[in-house]
């Protein structure tokens, strides 16, 4: 019930193009989490993330439990799905590599991917919709919870789920906005199988 609120409170603010404050304020109203909250996992703990996960290793662990739960899942193949156009270690070694940079570490992203994360464009020519979401987030929060280095760590836990549950409805309300030019990756292999 909250979640169909928060999808018609969405649906009155929706345009054919948005600013980034707009889309920002449509990640809101679909997550429950300001776009201020959902950076305090990056710039409001001492010591960072990156130290308290347990350093790159931490952070290479999330990536692996998140995607053993994912690949696991016979529940909804729908969600597995998404998945389909990547190997289970290529989509670990992605994610690791932008957990790594985007809280602090090496530019590994960067390296593999170029100069911009583009996200939302990566994730373009998949169907992220709010269900998806909300089952990537179901994955997600349990690899939190799994995480050794994160049990006794209420508040790194806490502004982790949130970067998570925003970014991940960032997607899904930005995905709505996206034309064809702006798509970066998708839903064929690439040659090479770098995206």
């Amino acid at each position: 019930v909250r979640l169909a609120r928060r999808l018609d409170s969405a649906k009155e603010h929706s345009q054919h193009s948005m600013s980034k404050y707009e889309l920002r304020s449509k990640a809101k109203v679909l997550s429950g989490v300001s776009y201020d909250d959902s950076l305090l996992a990056a710039t409001a703990l001492t010591p960072p993330l990156i130290e308290r996960i347990g350093g790159t290793d931490g952070f290479r662990l999330l990536a692996s439990t998140f995607y053993d739960h994912v690949f696991a899942d016979k529940e909804t193949p729908w969600f597995l799905g998404i998945f389909a156009s990547s190997t289970k270690a290529e989509a670990v070694d992605n994610q690791y590599r932008f957990l790594v940079q985007t809280f602090g570490g090496p530019a590994l992203y960067k390296e593999k991917k170029g100069k911009y994360t583009r996200l939302v464009g990566r994730h373009a020519n998949y169907k992220i919709h709010t269900m998806a979401a909300e089952r990537w987030m179901y994955h997600m929060e349990r690899a939190i919870e799994d995480h050794p280095s994160l049990k006794g760590d209420e508040v790194a836990r806490d502004y982790l789920t949130k970067y998570f549950r925003y970014t991940a409805y960032y997607i899904v309300a930005a995905s709505e906005y996206m034309r064809d030019d702006q798509l970066s990756g998708g839903t064929q292999l690439d040659s090479g199988r770098i995206w």
